[in-house]
């Protein structure tokens, strides 16, 4: 009977009438399905990517910027109206028009930037056979004080980015684990419907065996009629047991397939050793540190801080004094003449770039909030208000999850000790039912004492499943509340 419990290798195979494909699963492989399977796991991969794109996005900020504008051609025709002391005339324009730009800026860090900005236009006017040409070039920076003492959008905007894509990274972890979870959960049901059918066929079939002992008994005069028809009882609870537990296993069989997302008609092998469990401690310090360390939840408590640092460094430079400065100094040159073909008008337009003095131009704007009743400091204290309010959020979490991590370490330690004596348990229990049997095939005993063993052989080995599947279940759920394998003594990354 031990090998039910101890055996090094069982193989558990289920079958369907029309089984599509047979899974041969471990709990490690079943997990690696359910990830691939999962929706919600699709879905925060594509979250990744979308944190990455836009982290991407916000680094590419920082990069110099090159845009190209052509105009290749343009014509245009119109009819304008003029009115003088003689009345009221009208006139035809037609115009077709070429230009280009382009434009080189370099943001800075300060939420400036610096751009050089060069444009070729020419113009024809066919009505007035005129033509005009003009040549630009451009160098200018443009600066928000503020952004030194107040507000740096580009910054802030790098930094937003940065915390949405570790937030998102987590959350993907925090689901796997939580999937892991599910998935062991569903797993270890599903093994201990198959391990209670085995139970109740063996307690069947041992049932049977006694069945018949008593009727030769009965037959023999040896034990009264009312024993008899006790083991016949004994003997259909036996069978309705056992049915009951393969309709449970039948359920528990399609809870696993919808878990990790295979097919209901395919077949399951489940390799599952009962006996092969690693004995360890528990360092519950440890467990929450790490807790404490790397738990999502205290994490986005702590990105939401920074989120509300900035919200509050924004609304406080709103109601600041604000300044910007510009400056640029340009080089122009151009052209109008009548008759003059493209190429000439372009030329001559470059000739007077040369000779033409540069143009320079430097501005200090200055934006002073007067009166706003109080609106903006309102808003501030708000924004604290909500800070404050989410510092006490993490503390209280802090504490809920240290005080969950040392329940959950104690219990995992509790169930060690219990899956222990359970196992040798299960050995006496055996040894002595054993020793039961032939008592009563030899008759010194009764009916209702071989009974009673029986059914504390059937509850230990039910007591010992059952602790095997909570202690399992447990070291999953730490691995989830913790991020850390403490079998293997190492992160999970």
């Amino acid at each position: 009977m031990r090998k039910i419990f101890l055996a090094s290798a069982l193989l558990f195979v289920f079958c369907s009438a029309q089984a599509q494909q047979i899974h041969n699963l471990t709990l490690d492989k079943s997990i690696d399905i359910a990830k691939k399977q999962s929706f919600e796991m699709l879905r925060l991969e594509q979250d990744i990517k979308i944190s990455e794109f836009n982290l991407k996005s916000a680094t590419s900020a920082l990069k110099t910027h090159i845009d190209l504008d052509l105009t290749t051609p343009q014509f245009s025709e119109e009819i304008r109206s003029r009115e003088d002391t003689s009345g009221v005339s009208y006139y035809s324009v037609k115009q077709l028009n070429y230009a280009g730009g382009l434009t080189i800026s370099q943001p800075l860090p300060t939420d400036g930037q610096i751009f050089i900005n060069n444009r070729v236009s020419n113009l024809k006017e066919f009505d007035a056979n005129r033509r005009s040409s003009n040549v630009r070039t451009r160098i200018g920076l443009e600066q928000p004080l503020d952004a030194f003492y107040g507000y740096n959008n580009i910054r802030s905007s790098l930094k937003r980015a940065k915390l949405s894509y570790e937030q998102t990274t987590k959350s993907l972890k925090r689901s796997d684990l939580d999937l892991v979870y599910k998935v062991s959960n569903a797993y270890y049901i599903l093994l201990s419907g198959q391990k209670s059918t085995e139970i109740a066929k063996i307690n069947l079939d041992r049932q049977k065996e006694v069945y018949e002992i008593s009727q030769k008994k009965f037959a023999a005069g040896i034990i009264p009629e009312v024993e008899a028809l006790q083991m016949e009882v004994d003997l259909a609870s036996a069978q309705n047991s056992y049915e009951m537990a393969v309709l449970n296993q039948s359920s528990a069989i399609n809870s696993f397939k919808q878990e990790i997302g295979i097919s209901l008609q395919d077949s399951i092998i489940l390799n599952s050793d009962l006996g092969d469990y690693k004995v360890f401690l528990v360092d519950v310090n440890k467990a929450v540190e790490h807790a404490l360390k790397n738990r999502l939840e205290i994490r986005e408590q702590e990105i939401q801080l920074e989120l509300q640092n900035l919200s509050i460094k924004q609304q406080k430079a709103n109601g600041m004094v604000k300044a910007s400065v510009s400056a640029y100094v340009e080089k122009a040159g151009v052209d109008q003449g009548i008759g003059t073909d493209f190429t000439k008008s372009i030329s001559n337009a470059y000739t007077d770039f040369g000779d033409r003095p540069s143009n320079f131009g430097v501005g200090l704007t200055i934006r002073v909030p007067v009166l706003d009743w109080g609106e903006n400091r309102a808003k501030v204290r708000a924004a604290e208000a909500q800070k404050k309010k989410i510092e006490y959020n993490k503390e209280e979490l802090e504490r809920q999850i240290e005080i969950g991590v040392r329940d959950l370490v104690a219990q995992i330690n509790s169930n060690l000790k219990r899956l222990q004596i359970l196992e040798k348990s299960v050995l006496i229990a055996e040894k002595s039912f054993e020793i039961t049997l032939d008592r009563y095939t030899e008759g010194d005993i009764n009916s209702e004492t071989f009974a009673q063993e029986r059914n504390r052989l059937n509850s230990t080995y039910q007591s010992h499943l059952d602790a095997y599947m909570k202690y399992q279940l447990s070291l999953s759920d730490l691995k989830r509340k913790t991020f850390y394998d403490f079998e293997n003594d190492r992160p999970i990354e």
